[in-house]
């Protein structure tokens, strides 16, 4: 557990991309398996631990500590398992024992009862230091929030075995930790492991931001244009009777989409946007993101669901045509293709994305200021000669997002954040003038944790502290008056209504944009501004 713990501790505080990648590779070069298989299914989120639950752990500390201190100790650091690992008074009769490898406590609690999986951790936090305790609780519980994603992961032992990227992510769904065949084969001591996944992934290809040098490339004859839909992109793979929708990094979310893999009827791979709506005379209806969000992220989905949100997908490209692999094809003869594959779907669940008919860029400044429809974020620009390249190549494909909207907002939360953050309050809470004129208070619009930069996030941890009004557990309320407060300029996609939040509209991609210390708070935006942001959005529906 040691090594583990160290790995998390350096990955938390290596900001870099390339810095995480190197100390991935060099952990899997020197630990042994399984450590180092455990140690990658559990970055990449592929380590299932059921029978341990925050809630025991809460209860097993207060058999340790005062409840009370602990109570006072996890308000002010923000995170379990940084509390139980900082406050727990370990047994020394205990500690003089070894302490257990990653292996070790993987396998005793795959075996292990719910109730005989808590005495194990509390043996084990006996015998760990405080960093090995937080990684132990941290594998225990899920959620290791290292700043890590599958995909770096996966290109770290690209890395290690100085392979493609591909090859790894199309093994993958066809192995299961340790991965002990895998890295075999990066050490080129045994041959390439076999996909054995029936309907496997195929990484996407990627677009790169329109910016100005960029314009004068794009014509007509060589670019095809498409709206940028505002769902999810997905990748539905049918074969030998196997059905899979993937998300873009490549997680099988199947279950979440049944009514979608239902009408999977076909043979191959597609490319799209996965969207909500309903099935209209002249088409699909298309619903807002957040109805969407009422699907994602589910185990299971409920019928009423499945009836007030269906779901469907709006198809822009084809990876295979039956058994044919066509990703070596120009764009231009793979939409004929897709076309063709796609009048043979259920018209309910599948449809084509739209070319959009530009005959010079002057339109599509104008088509990218105007959309016609509110899920639109921008426009999608390929060129007509590229072939499906996983990764992101710069050129053959440009993304055109929209300008985000920008409105003025009131501090009126702050709350720790996590890891590395887990000292400062970095996740604020912003709201906006309603009401009279005379007597007008704050109703919270929507919360962000990004967009400053560290100098920033310093600054903003000590006004949070030096205008705190309340405390609210690992929340504190901030001094908010028409004459004293904080304005944060936000920037944000869209708007959608939303019956859960008191102002009536949820924020598409809130993030912070600015610090606005020289605005007085009473300058800031109005509800009404949203409203009629929101009116016209609609309106353009």
């Amino acid at each position: 557990m040691e090594e583990f713990a160290q790995l998390l501790d350096r990955l938390v505080l290596t900001p870099a991309r390339n810095g995480k990648i190197t100390l991935l590779v060099d952990y899997f070069r020197v630990t042994p398996d399984p450590d180092r298989g455990l140690a990658l299914a559990a970055i990449t989120g592929d380590l299932d631990i059921a029978n341990v639950k925050p809630a025991m752990l809460r209860a097993l500390v207060n058999e340790r500590i005062d409840e009370q201190l602990f109570a006072y100790s996890y308000d002010y650091v923000g995170d379990l398992a940084e509390t139980i690992s900082l406050v727990w008074s370990a047994d020394e009769a205990v500690r003089a024992n070894a302490a257990p490898s990653l292996g070790d406590v993987v396998a005793s609690l795959a075996r292990a009862s719910r109730s005989d999986a808590l005495r194990l951790v509390e043996r084990w936090l006996d015998q760990l230091d405080a960093s090995a305790r937080y990684a132990l609780i941290k594998l225990a519980t899920g959620g290791l929030r290292i700043g890590v994603s599958a995909r770096l992961a996966k290109q770290a032992l690209a890395q290690f075995g100085n392979v493609d990227v591909v090859e790894i992510e199309e093994l993958w769904h066809g192995l299961k930790p340790p991965y002990e065949a895998l890295f075999a084969w990066l050490e080129n001591t045994a041959e390439k492991p076999q996909s054995l996944a029936a309907a496997p992934f195929r990484p996407v290809m990627l677009s790169t931001p329109l910016e100005e040098p960029d314009y004068t490339r794009i014509n007509a004859e060589d670019y095809a244009a498409e709206w940028k839909w505002d769902g999810i992109r997905v990748q539905l793979t049918a074969e030998g009777g196997q059905r899979r929708i993937y998300s873009r990094t490549g997680d099988d979310i199947s279950h979440a989409f049944p009514d979608i893999a239902d009408a999977m009827d076909f043979e191959g791979t597609l490319d799209g946007e996965l969207l909500v709506g309903r099935s209209a005379v002249d088409g699909i209806e298309i619903g807002a993101f957040g109805d969407l969000q009422q699907r994602l992220n589910r185990k299971a989905v409920s019928v009423r669901q499945l009836e007030t949100h269906p779901a469907f997908v709006r198809v822009y490209d084809i990876l295979f045509d039956g058994p044919d692999d066509v990703r070596a094809l120009p764009f231009a003869e793979r939409r004929e293709r897709l076309e063709t594959f796609v009048k043979k779907l259920d018209p309910t669940r599948f449809d084509l994305s739209p070319l959009v008919p530009f005959a010079g860029f002057e339109d599509l400044v104008e088509l990218r200021r105007n959309p016609p429809h509110p899920i639109i974020e921008g426009l999608m620009l390929k060129q007509r000669s590229s072939s499906y390249v996983p990764g992101r190549p710069k050129g053959p494909w440009f993304k055109w997002k929209r300008d985000p909207f920008i409105i003025d907002a009131v501090l009126v939360y702050a709350q720790r954040g996590h890891g590395k953050r887990s000292s400062y309050y970095s996740d604020y809470t912003f709201a906006v003038w309603t009401g009279p004129e005379t007597e007008p208070h704050l109703v919270p619009v929507g919360k962000a944790y990004f967009g400053f930069t560290d100098e920033e996030l310093k600054r903003l941890d000590a006004y949070v502290r030096n205008n705190t009004t309340e405390r609210f557990g690992p929340v504190r309320s901030v001094r908010a008056e028409p004459e004293h407060g904080l304005v944060l300029e936000v920037a944000f996609e869209g708007l959608n209504r939303s019956k859960r939040h008191k102002s009536g509209v949820a924020m598409r991609f809130p993030r912070i944009s600015r610090l606005r210390w020289d605005k007085p708070p009473i300058e800031a935006d109005r509800l009404e501004t949203l409203e009629a942001l929101l009116r016209d959005t609609e309106a353009v529906d």
